[in-house]
């Protein structure tokens, strides 16, 4: 016997459209109330089959620390490609005066590109020093120069491999590997989140496109999925169908997220263990509550018309960088733990044109930066949040002649510039040094898994002690590699 069906349905009834349905009136309180009496008799989360405290740590819910901390939240201002220690922070008298003479054989086992390599290579910029600290700063900063006193400047970085790939997995996740949690996962796995309506680590990528390596920059990798990172656009809708098509009556609405909240328990009592089944429903219970909080949190018309000019929001080429800083600041304000900024392409990656490309690096992201040390502070926010600033590796001290463009720099593993700034951050502090051609940190050195260490310790996590079971290991994100806290930019 055939039946009339409407075409413009389908034929089959989903999960998602049935809960469309029932939730729209008395009949979903009916079934709600049903489930609650016949299916359950008592809350799914006392009677779960999961050893005590699995559910528990595997949450967002704020969890304290190891010891007291610094910092509560982190803003992680990424610079992708690699930003040049001797254009910009570390300037190099030797350079000017051996420009153009050769050096290819001392650094050719680094090079990416030895069949373009040139001589020495002086900075095309004058460097001044600034405030009582005395640092120096490149000319193509300006906004950053008058901020000098509020940082702790790090000369002595180096990595441990020279192509971007590996590299931006060792910063991000401690090796060079791709498959492993990212910082911002480890923090929120560690420490959970002070909002409940919003994302404990939260992305706010360029709209331009997604940088190197891509969505593995802010993976959760063997930690459970509820601890990646959420990317939030900073154009549009900061995250795609917010919001419903049909608006319903708060009722329905009420009864409609009670009676998937339970179903899904039951959902989840019967599958303990399922990672990938607490992270969706998680998401899914986190959505319903960002239709409020996210929208308020990252709607920048409430900010004055004095502040959206001191980020250089609304004129070119600041205006994407200074929307996505402002938001940072609008977010770790409403407490949540993990902020990561990352900038499209790899417009710090300088292998030709430097002398341009670099200056209009900075143009766009000097004033948004600075002004956002400028409002955390007046906001009594730079006290508790760890601000930091830096890329992957730094650039060698020698020309690369790409295609036969202008001249740029090749990477260099071995040495490049980062700084912190806020809460724990000893500020106006210049830490290590490079050898006279910038080549190589020589004094005070720092890896990134000190680094790593350091950022968890002012956040109150030991990170000998902040690990993860995976296959019977005691997983970490310093990994295997030997660490120490650099106190000596710490207050």
């Amino acid at each position: 016997m055939k039946t009339n069906r409407n075409p413009t349905t389908r034929q089959e009834l989903t999960r998602r459209g049935f809960f469309d349905h029932v939730a729209g009136g008395l009949h979903g309180a009916a079934l709600a109330t049903l489930l609650s009496r016949d299916l359950y008799g008592a809350d799914p989360a006392v009677t779960s089959s999961e050893p005590a405290g699995r559910r528990r740590g595997y949450d967002l819910k704020p969890r304290p620390p190891h010891f007291a901390p610094k910092a509560k939240s982190v803003i992680q201002l990424f610079m992708h490609g690699g930003p040049s220690q001797m254009d910009l922070f570390d300037p190099k008298p030797m350079l000017d005066k051996h420009h153009g003479e050769p050096y290819f054989n001392e650094v050719a086992a680094d090079l990416t590109g030895p069949e373009d390599a040139g001589g020495m290579m002086r900075s095309p910029y004058s460097f001044a020093q600034y405030g009582e600290s005395g640092m120096w700063v490149s000319e193509v900063m300006p906004h950053f120069a008058q901020q000098v006193d509020n940082v702790a400047m790090i000369r002595s970085m180096f990595t441990v491999h020279p192509n971007h790939e590996p590299a931006l997995f060792m910063i991000h996740s401690g090796r060079i590997i791709q498959g492993r949690p990212t910082i911002g996962s480890w923090v929120t796995y560690g420490l959970g989140n002070e909002n409940q309506s919003l994302p404990a680590y939260v992305v706010l990528d360029d709209p331009m496109g997604l940088p190197v390596n891509g969505v593995q920059n802010w993976q959760a990798g063997f930690l459970p999925p509820v601890y990646q990172g959420t990317r939030i656009r900073a154009e549009g809708s900061p995250i795609l169908n917010l919001h419903p098509e049909v608006e319903e009556s708060p009722l329905a609405v009420e009864v409609g997220r009670e009676l998937l909240g339970r179903l899904d328990r039951i959902h989840q009592r019967d599958r303990p263990g399922q990672l990938q089944l607490d992270a969706r429903i998680a998401s899914y219970e986190l959505a319903a509550r960002l239709q409020i909080e996210a929208s308020d949190a990252l709607d920048l018309t409430q900010e004055s018309p004095k502040t959206l000019e001191m980020y250089g929001v609304g004129k070119e080429p600041t205006d994407s960088y200074a929307r996505r800083c402002l938001m940072a600041r609008r977010l770790v304000e409403r407490g949540v733990r993990y902020v990561q900024l990352f900038i499209n392409s790899q417009i710090w990656d300088n292998h030709s044109k430097l002398e341009g490309d670099l200056r209009t690096a900075c143009e766009r992201t000097d004033q948004p930066v600075s002004a956002l040390l400028s409002d955390l502070k007046r906001r009594g926010l730079l006290d508790e949040t760890l601000v930091i600033w830096g890329g992957e590796f730094g650039r060698m001290p020698i020309a690369q002649l790409a295609e036969k463009a202008a001249a740029g720099r090749d990477h260099n593993p071995h040495a490049f510039t980062t700084w912190m700034a806020g809460a724990g951050i000893k500020a106006g502090t210049i830490l290590g040094s490079t050898d006279d051609l910038g080549y190589k940190a020589v004094e005070d050195r720092v890896s990134v898994t000190d680094w790593h260490a350091t950022i968890l310790h002012l956040l109150g996590l030991d990170y000998e002690r902040l690990v993860f079971d995976q296959n019977g290991l005691q997983e970490k994100l310093t990994s295997v590699y030997e660490a120490r806290i650099v106190k000596e930019i710490l207050t």
